[in-house]
């Protein structure tokens, strides 16, 4: 991704902490920093965890992000046991494993 590109997301992500956290009808008035730094955490951690996004299907980013990681680690551990398999057609772990043919 270009630094346009970087620069534009992120300006995505401060325009809606504004407009849903610092300026949203329902907030404030913030009384001091802390509040503010109180809820800002509140606000990531939904927003990192919770929110439904349109990009990952309408489920929540850590959830994504988790069922990614599976399917690739399972996808890894198969594409391991495969290579274990050399093009000679030996085995190297079942050489080295019991009960492995």
């Amino acid at each position: 991704m270009t630094y346009r590109g970087v620069n534009a997301s992120a300006e995505t992500v401060n325009g809606l902490y504004k407009t849903e956290l610092i300026r949203g009808p329902d907030q404030g008035p913030w009384r001091t920093i802390d509040d503010v730094e109180l809820a800002t955490l509140g606000w990531v951690h939904w927003h990192n965890t919770e929110r439904l996004h349109s990009y990952c299907g309408d489920v929540p980013p850590a959830e994504f992000e988790a069922t990614w990681a599976k399917a690739n680690r399972c996808a890894s551990v198969g594409s391991l046991e495969s290579n274990a398999t050399d093009l000679g057609g030996t085995n190297h772990r079942a050489l080295h494993t019991p009960g492995v043919s």
